[in-house]
């Protein structure tokens, strides 16, 4: 084992991995197994997280990939939140096939969920609005994200002129900002090793059932 791969084994083992993931480690609940890992991640000192690679594609097969917050996950999917009139937006309208990826590198740990995305009811979208800061609220309204923007002075203007228009009241959630939720068809977990034959186990939605199985590295 070279000096590195010694280094990494023993900081790694100071974060909580101790060896590789197994079966029956794994269980029958890959909506589980995240939340364990999850959580994991969160005691370990991540900084945020709870960011995951957000990969999209047009019609026509041109991907783009950008990192998103998850805001909520259970068993009906993982939720995450964006100006309606993104590009992100636009591409999961025309093709709501999309994948997202959580890596928590001093974990040496990975996962993939492929899946359908559709919006979220209007309700949830309103309850997490109304939950986030004041100036995050504003800079929905301000930002016509993904639009050309001529200096950064422009979108200080919008800022105040929404400061303004808002003063003194409730802030409202824009017709053109909400969440999105992916159901995940699989869902596959990667362990790193320091021997570099990694784990990789993956779950494939049956209907109401996972199937698993074990992949090579």
């Amino acid at each position: 084992m070279s000096l590195w791969s010694t280094f990494r084994a023993f900081f790694t083992a100071g974060k909580g991995v101790l060896g590789g993931l197994s079966e029956e480690d794994a269980g029958n609940d890959p909506v589980a197994l995240f939340h364990c890992w999850f959580q994991d991640a969160h005691r370990s000192g991540i900084y945020l997280p709870e960011s995951m690679a957000l990969g999209t594609a047009t019609p026509d097969g041109k991907p783009s990939v950008r990192f998103v917050l998850l805001k909520g996950y259970d068993e009906h999917g993982f939720v995450f939140f964006t100006n309606y009139r993104s590009r992100k937006a636009a591409e999961l309208e025309a093709n709501p096939e999309a994948t997202l990826v959580s890596h928590w590198a001093i974990l040496q740990r990975q996962v993939r969920l492929e899946g359908t995305v559709s919006r979220i009811s209007s309700k949830e979208s309103e309850e997490y609005f109304h939950s986030r800061a004041r100036g995050s609220q504003i800079g929905a309204w301000a930002s016509a994200q993904s639009e050309p923007l001529a200096t950064r002075r422009e979108l200080e203007i919008r800022v105040k002129k929404y400061e303004a228009e808002f003063k003194g009241g409730e802030v409202p959630l824009p017709d053109f900002w909400g969440g999105y939720r992916l159901y995940p068809h699989s869902i596959e977990f990667w362990q790193g090793r320091a021997d570099r034959l990694h784990d990789r186990i993956k779950f494939i939605r049956d209907g109401e059932i996972w199937d698993r199985l074990r992949l090579y590295p």
